[in-house]
């Protein structure tokens, strides 16, 4: 019988994640159990098999206009950020294969961390504590799945899901996280027309029309790593937004919403949310309805505006990154807990306090 190219590649990159679950040892062929110290169980740092920076991180990757994104699907996902009248499209297509792109917008330094391992996609700011600018790699190991990227300025490794420092100089510093909005590039391109977005033109070659782990997304009975702990009240593979509050996590499943936007009021740990999904555009944001100042904003929805998606008792209009886009707060932005759309096998490892948003 003769394999594809395709079968092929998938059977060779499986079997070297199969005989990397074996593996106790670093990218650079130390014993991951050496004298320093872990903030995680170092027994379960596991080597992901091609080494540090065997996965080549990005930095300012080249962008084009949509019309000549001809790789992409509308129904493909991206992980998308907005800042001050520019907007940038990463899609998974790339992200798959490179799991993090450094890059600078509109005066923000932002690290996209993307696992395609547990579906998990966040943004940290790439100056450190003190002021140190800095690029993000990816270490070549993992835990519970997820990828564990350092840093360039100090050799740092970090969790993604726990958003954590766990080994080395910053040891027990968490990063400042930039949410990101992911969503398919169809819902992406109407949200903002004059976005950009990262070509396949990374100056490696990737064959970036497949994925790297043949029918992974799709199959719940393929996790190729170990993780810790599991819970079974949705299927594996099942997308979630998840909302991170010290060592709680808060889901909200996808398939919650309707097939047009749709809020959810939720209070959860002294936090009054407020949820806007849909599940046709594909997407999930959460804000926190209480200001700064104690005012606790009442939102009703604005359809067919671009990126405004909300309206409150004051006038104001809010769009899908909370920031006030018209009205007496115009400028200020709605506070949000860091969150991330993943897998939901990926959280029950991280968080044993782990909540399922279910309607009344």
């Amino acid at each position: 019988m003769k394999l594809s190219t395709t079968t092929l590649l998938n059977l060779l990159l499986l079997g070297s994640i199969f005989q990397a679950c074996e593996s106790q040892t670093g990218p650079d062929g130390q014993t991951i159990n050496n004298s320093t110290t872990w903030l995680i169980p170092k027994n379960e740092v596991r080597d992901g098999g091609p080494g540090k920076d065997g996965i080549p991180a990005l930095t300012n990757p080249e962008t084009i206009i949509p019309s000549n994104a001809s790789f992409l699907n509308d129904g493909d996902l991206v992980l998308g950020f907005a800042s001050g009248g520019q907007a940038r499209a990463y899609p998974h297509r790339i992200l798959d294969w490179h799991e993090i792109i450094n890059d600078d917008l509109n005066g923000v330094s932002v690290a996209v961390i993307y696992c395609p391992l547990t579906g998990t996609g966040i943004g940290w700011d790439r100056n450190l504590p003190g002021g140190q600018k800095t690029t993000f790699g990816v270490s070549g190991l993992l835990y519970n799945s997820n990828v564990i990227p350092y840093d360039r300025a100090t050799d740092t490794n970090w969790s993604q899901l726990l958003l954590l420092a766990v080994n080395g100089d910053l040891e027990g510093t968490r990063p400042t996280t930039i949410n990101l909005l992911e969503t398919t590039w169809k819902t992406w391109k109407e949200l903002y027309p004059n976005t950009r977005v990262v070509s396949t033109n990374t100056g490696h070659s990737r064959r970036y029309q497949d994925f790297p782990y043949g029918d992974y997304k799709t199959n719940n009975n393929a996790i190729f790593f170990p993780v810790s702990s599991s819970d079974n009240r949705l299927p594996a593979k099942e997308r979630v937004l998840g909302i991170i509050d010290g060592e709680s996590v808060k889901a909200y499943s996808i398939e919650l919403f309707a097939d047009k936007n749709e809020i959810i009021l939720d209070t959860w740990k002294q936090n009054e949310l407020v949820i806007v999904g849909n599940k046709v555009k594909n997407f999930i944001v959460a804000f926190d309805r209480k200001l700064p100042d104690g005012k606790l904003l009442e939102f009703t929805l604005i359809e067919n505006t671009q990126s405004i998606i909300l309206r409150d008792q004051e006038g104001n209009e809010w769009d899908i990154f909370g920031t006030a886009v018209s009205g007496p707060r115009m400028g200020q932005k709605l506070q949000s807990l860091p969150q991330m759309i993943g897998y939901w096998f990926a959280w029950a490892p991280f968080y044993s306090s782990l909540d399922l948003y279910q309607r009344p």
